[in-house]
């Protein structure tokens, strides 16, 4: 994770939507189209890193309205579980999307996806979880679908219809559960709405059997597994992760060593979201070195919510965990990119600049990558290129 293939003085050429070379701007080949035909990004002078756009491999974008008075009142003392208990947190969430209609959800979506792609953030993985019932979860499905067909973010969907168990279910679990196991997930991707599914399996939301259940039955139905594990307690989702052949096992603050030699032993990607426990005002942190020391591929993301990480800056994610979980810099630039589409399943054509990958490009504005995490609070970002096309040029006002 520390070797990052620093190119100094680099250029990268691209035809289509493709890299075709990559490396040293002096040993750059002689291009054959003549100049109308090409498009020239000129970096010389401005001290600018290039990097593969990042990859976000945990995001809630499906929602409405926000949470300030719960931001507020954790401001003054109150936990994030105090606030659920009360009736707030996911389940606010979940009354504001039911009210709310397509259309508006689709508007909201794709202002989130317009500020990952402002701040690099070149693919996401997406989750529903703020319907909870079959017909809401659809809606917030269609919404994904029309937004990410609108948008050039790359959007990877991923079914979190077991988010939370709904108010109208609380003195009903099993039939819930049923649900969602014998409808929803069958539904979701029987219409190709969803290539993930998830459980949160934490305290006060999914038992882990019930956890298995739902992600076995996500396994029959041809979905890759995810899954919330050690977030508030330890419940057992990371050994199940292992277990069950997910993909990633998500937060982790509460794993334990024989959890991380599960994890380790299955090359389940640990997709660790520091944003949220700084977010909440935690002092307990992923613990990202016992993990990468341990063997496990570690990812970041940045757990974009309304709730409890209103945030889907990659760059500031990357401070966090370089100053809190102990990351190096290369490290985390690593775990925001290739190992995010490791975990996706994309890392074969996005995640690093090779020849022959998918031109995903960000240029920041800054000559050493080491400042990304260093200078925080502002916005490195001062180009993208996904699939090859230009979508934000600043480079001209620089």
């Amino acid at each position: 994770m520390s070797e990052l293939g620093i190119i100094e003085n680099g250029a990268i050429m691209i035809r289509g939507d493709r890299i075709m070379w990559i490396g040293p701007t002096k040993k750059l080949p002689m291009r054959e189209e003549r100049k109308e035909e090409s498009q020239v990004l000129d970096a010389v002078g401005l001290e600018l890193t290039a990097l593969p756009g990042f990859v976000d491999a945990h995001t809630h974008p499906i929602f409405v309205g926000a949470r300030a008075d719960e931001y507020e009142q954790r401001s003054m003392g109150k936990s994030y579980e105090e606030i659920a208990a009360a009736g707030g947190g996911i389940a606010t969430s979940v009354r504001q999307l039911r009210a709310a209609t397509l259309d508006q959800l689709v508007e909201s979506a794709e202002r989130h996806f317009r500020l990952f792609l402002s701040h690099g953030t070149t693919t996401i993985e997406a989750k529903t979880g703020y319907g909870l019932s079959m017909e809401e979860e659809w809606k917030s499905l269609r919404a994904l679908s029309v937004a990410r067909s609108r948008s050039r973010l790359e959007v990877i969907p991923t079914f979190l219809g077991a988010h939370a168990i709904p108010e109208e279910y609380r003195q009903a679990r099993r039939d819930y559960v049923r649900l969602l196991t014998d409808e929803m997930i069958p539904r979701a991707a029987k219409e190709n709405l969803a290539e993930f599914c998830d459980v949160f399996c934490d305290s006060g939301h999914f038992t882990l059997e019930e956890s298995r259940s739902i992600l076995l039955a996500a396994k029959a139905a041809g979905l890759g597994l995810r899954i919330h594990a050690e977030e508030l307690k330890r419940s057992g989702g990371a050994k199940l992760a292992a277990e069950l052949g997910a993909r990633s096992a998500d937060h982790l603050e509460c794993v334990n060593d024989s959890d991380i030699e599960a994890l380790a032993k299955a090359g389940t990607v640990a997709t660790l979201l520091p944003g949220t426990a700084f977010s909440l005002g935690l002092r307990r942190y992923p613990p990202a070195r016992k993990l990468i020391d341990a063997g496990v591929p570690v990812a970041l993301a940045t757990d974009f919510n309304p709730g409890s990480c209103y945030n889907l800056n990659m760059q500031l994610v990357l401070t966090i965990a370089c100053s809190h979980m102990k990351m190096t810099p290369a490290e985390a630039i690593t775990a925001a990119t290739i190992n995010g589409a490791y975990s996706l399943g994309v890392s074969s054509r996005v995640g690093s600049l090779e020849e022959d990958k998918q031109a995903d490009v960000v240029f920041m504005d800054c000559g050493d990558y080491r400042e990304l995490p260093y200078f925080f609070g502002v916005n490195h970002c001062v180009a993208v290129i996904k699939k090859g096309n230009i979508i934000i040029n600043r480079l001209e006002s620089m």
